[in-house]
């Protein structure tokens, strides 16, 4: 009989694996009642459990979830999020570990866990130290994809959930926004000798992703200009005219702030800046100018190209 090749040996064992939701915690950072709420909610539980049993994730939940946990990262709401992901399995879609991994995080559940509960006790020294110390480890982008958004998560969960804790969350963004502010410091050497502008377009109130962009764009000593929530396109268009950045980056999380075409209102100028445009706000814009980032490490490589870093 002939053997079957390592590589379909290799493919079986990675279908036939089962994780469970500690594991599938520890892959994806976040805390393990967040996944027993996305089961709850929205259906994302493993696909193949028996009654009696401990739960066990196989590789297309993993698939699932792991997408879950990127659009909520790129700004998407849990409940429209799920809903894309969800269209995994309704499509039968093939989705590898390899692809996976680069949206792997460090085992940080027991922070997360231990940030959770600060924050229900009003901890604040607690939680800016922490966040503080992790940013000085890890960087500002590592700990918003690997600690802020798993803990925003599980707040917004219990919020969903219980209609209680949206006083944890306005304590979270004060500290989180006051943490990306004093990390975005001007460089004393920046690399661009114009600022990036940075800034919510329309009525657009969401600013924490921004500001963390501001920080990690500072890490890399890349100068940037904050606008600030509510930017009318007049105004980005004022300062494009007087300073020429070398690249605009505008955040719509919201479908009523991403209107594409007032992309088209800002000054052509020489040289011409590239148009970032990030948030789940946005919708496909057919500019050829234009750039469409779905997270925030999309939108620095795109930002380090444009000052010619």
């Amino acid at each position: 009989m002939a053997q079957r090749p390592k590589s379909a040996n290799l493919k079986a064992g990675l279908e036939d694996e089962r994780l469970t939701v500690a594991s599938v915690a520890r892959r994806l950072g976040i805390a393990p009642a967040t996944l027993r709420t996305w089961d709850r909610r929205y259906g994302l539980g493993p696909s193949s459990h028996i009654e009696g049993e401990h739960r066990k994730y196989d590789g297309k939940d993993l698939a699932r979830l792991t997408l879950m946990r990127k659009l909520i990262v790129q700004g998407y709401s849990p409940c429209d999020a799920a809903e894309v992901a969800l269209k995994i399995k309704a499509k039968g879609a093939e989705t590898s570990y390899k692809t996976n991994e680069g949206f792997e995080s460090a085992d940080c559940s027991e922070l997360i866990e231990s940030l959770l509960k600060a924050a229900r006790v009003y901890d604040r020294s607690y939680i800016e130290n922490s966040l503080r110390d992790q940013v000085n480890k890890r960087g500002i982008i590592a700990t918003w994809n690997e600690l802020i958004v798993p803990v925003l998560i599980a707040v917004g969960n219990e919020w969903a959930e219980l209609g209680t804790g949206i006083e944890i969350e306005h304590l979270l963004t004060e500290i989180i926004t006051r943490l990306m502010q004093s990390s975005n410091q001007t460089p004393d050497l920046p690399i661009n000798s114009r600022p990036v502008l940075l800034a919510c377009i329309g009525e657009e109130m969401h600013t924490l992703a921004l500001y963390t962009l501001g920080a990690a764009l500072a890490e890399r000593n890349i100068q940037s200009q904050f606008l600030g929530a509510r930017t009318p396109i007049s105004a980005v268009g004022a300062v494009v005219k007087k300073s020429a950045p070398p690249a605009v980056f505008l955040w719509a999380q919201l479908a009523k702030n991403g209107k594409c075409e007032v992309v088209g209102d800002i000054p052509k100028i020489r040289p011409a800046p590239r148009i970032i445009l990030g948030g789940p706000g946005w919708r496909k814009s057919s500019r050829k100018s234009v750039v469409r980032v779905d997270c925030l490490d999309s939108a620095i490589m795109e930002i380090t190209r444009a000052v010619g870093a």
